[in-house]
């Protein structure tokens, strides 16, 4: 078996903790979209407008950091945005 350079050996420690912090910002976003759209099922429009506020903050961040791709982040956030006014 070939030994690894210590490079590779680094690469690969960074890469995992990288995905673990990348994994949980996706999943407290996922989260908040899915209070947000909560809000607006119970109709709760100031509840609703607090959560959009923290949900596309956290968006934008995701985007800028390229965790989430900068698209995906403006659709969830047009969608959201176009529930809660309908309120």
């Amino acid at each position: 078996m070939a030994k690894k350079s210590l490079s590779v050996l680094k690469a690969n420690r960074q890469n995992i903790k990288r995905a673990s912090r990348n994994k949980s910002i996706k999943s407290e976003i996922k989260t908040y979209i899915k209070k947000t759209g909560e809000a607006v099922l119970d109709k709760d429009k100031e509840k609703a407008n607090e959560l959009l506020g923290i949900t596309q903050k956290k968006l934008d961040k995701a985007a800028k950091k390229r965790i989430v791709h900068p698209n995906k982040s403006a659709r969830y956030k047009s969608k959201l945005a176009k529930k809660v006014s309908a309120l």
